[in-house]
């Protein structure tokens, strides 16, 4: 929910991260000049140490630091203002007295591209937050569940006590399994809530959210009858369930739901059916046909204005949600207009697979709804990895920087056990570069998201993402 909310939010962005209910007992010491991205006055920048016995960071790494420019506007948390100077780059052997934290990510195997790419960002995170005791014990999963274990397995053999990744849901079951064994926690970049409880925490974007958010602001401006169409698959069945139910708590009404085979090349025949194309199209060819053989001027031009349209009678709904993306959205939104579902008189509703550039290229999508994280702060963070790496990041290249940005801040408190369940689960939470979220005691996590609305160029925020979370209730 977006209304009614009482408790701050961690400062965790791209030059502020601050663990409110820890100032009390930490100003003075490690987070003075580190939350505003680095030491203040005299004091050294951070080192982060980076290893892993399989896959070591790229050459450019090695050579390329990583600005650290101060957001204009940006308001010190806590502690003068920091420094802005790049820290050194080093890869080491193992210190004494490091902190271990793990990274699992597909470094091979069929989503290595993207598992780099998660790395690259971790490692940005670390320029910021992390000091020359933290180490980042990178290993690859191999894409598979049985990768996932002995990727874990190796990690907590090296001393890890936090484990970030793995990427997809087996996989996370696989290092999952070895984690709970030698207690260490981990959190994870799934958008599965199942995988989610007893020590493991998920930090990927859950649909259910994005769906409540998007429902609530429609309901909110009145639209109240809804239907939606989804991919049979895991998915798409998620969404069509959190969909019943925040239109139930909407107090809105469902008026159709239609899923479709995700594999197939041809979507007409499911838009025709969420359209009821062939009885508006017969109720209208019955109407002109009526017409036709009648000579008086007030039928002549019911049947000039009838002549214009493709059917006849209004659909059951108000607003539609499609959930999906890439590809399979577009060539859905190009049936939309073609069987007579007008963006004009249905508002069309999308998840957080709306969320990538160019989705207003299909006009049938401009003027749509979406829910997700604010795109200030993660438009920044694009920009520095554009500027470091030479391409553009993959949408779920955030969550690895803001989970490597926690694990390098929790490191820094006093004490042996810096990774436990109540500091990963503060209920006041933290700001990241996809806004603010914090785990919840079930493990998966919440977000404060969004709404967008669809341009032909880009998507525009028509209702803001909350600043703070609301106090947890049993």
């Amino acid at each position: 929910m977006h209304n009614a909310l009482s408790r701050p939010a961690t400062a965790l962005g791209v030059v502020a991260l601050a663990l409110l209910p820890l100032l009390g007992a930490c100003q003075s010491s490690p987070f003075g000049g580190f939350i505003q991205g680095g030491k203040s006055g005299s004091e050294q920048p951070p080192r982060p140490v980076v290893s892993g016995p399989r896959t070591p960071p790229p050459p450019t790494y090695a050579v390329t630091p990583v600005p650290r420019p101060a957001p204009p506007g940006l308001r010190p948390l806590v502690g003068p203002q920091a420094e802005t100077q790049p820290p050194t780059t080093t890869i080491t052997a193992p210190d004494d007295g490091s902190v271990r934290v793990a990274l699992l990510l597909p470094l091979s195997g069929a989503n290595a591209g993207v598992g780099q790419a998660l790395l690259n960002a971790a490692q940005m995170a670390l320029f910021s937050f992390a000091d020359d005791k933290f180490r980042l014990l990178t290993h690859d999963t191999r894409g598979t569940p049985e990768g996932a274990a002995e990727a874990a397995q190796l990690a907590i053999g090296d001393g890890a006590r936090l484990i970030l990744g793995p990427l997809l849901a087996a996989n996370v079951r696989g290092a999952a399994s070895v984690a709970r064994q030698a207690g260490v926690p981990v959190i994870a970049f799934s958008s599965d809530r199942s995988v989610a409880g007893d020590g493991v925490y998920t930090l990927g974007f859950l649909p259910r959210a994005q769906v409540d958010r998007v429902i609530a602001f429609a309901r909110e401006r009145g639209v109240a009858r809804f239907a939606a169409m989804a991919p049979d698959n895991p998915y798409g069945r998620t969404v069509l369930e959190a969909f019943k139910a925040a239109v139930g708590r909407a107090g809105g009404e469902i008026a159709r739901l239609e899923v479709y085979n995700p594999e197939a090349e041809d979507f007409s025949a499911v838009v025709r059916d969420m359209a009821d194309y062939e009885f508006r199209r017969q109720t209208l060819l019955a109407q002109k046909k009526e017409l036709e053989g009648r000579e008086d001027e007030v039928s002549k031009s019911a049947l000039a204005r009838l002549e214009t349209l493709q059917t006849l009678g209004d659909l059951p709904y108000d607003a539609l949600l499609v959930a999906d993306g890439g590809k399979r959205l577009q060539a859905i939104a190009a049936l939309l207009p073609f069987y007579d579902i007008d963006p004009n008189k249905v508002r069309m509703l999308g998840t957080g697979q709306w969320d990538e550039p160019g989705i207003g290229a299909e006009p049938a999508l401009v003027g749509g709804w979406y829910a997700a994280p604010p795109p200030k702060a993660r438009a920044g963070f694009e920009k520095d990895y554009q500027d470091v790496y030479g391409e553009a990041p993959p949408r779920l290249a955030t969550i690895a920087y803001d989970a490597a940005a926690l694990a390098a801040v929790l490191a820094q408190l006093p004490g042996p056990d810096r990774f436990t369940a109540q500091l990963i689960a503060n209920p006041n939470g933290f700001a990241g570069r996809d806004g603010i979220f914090r785990f919840l005691p079930d493990g998966t996590s919440e977000r404060g998201l969004a709404v967008l609305q669809v341009r032909q160029r880009d998507a525009v925020v028509i209702d803001r993402a909350p600043a703070t979370f609301q106090a947890v209730t049993n």
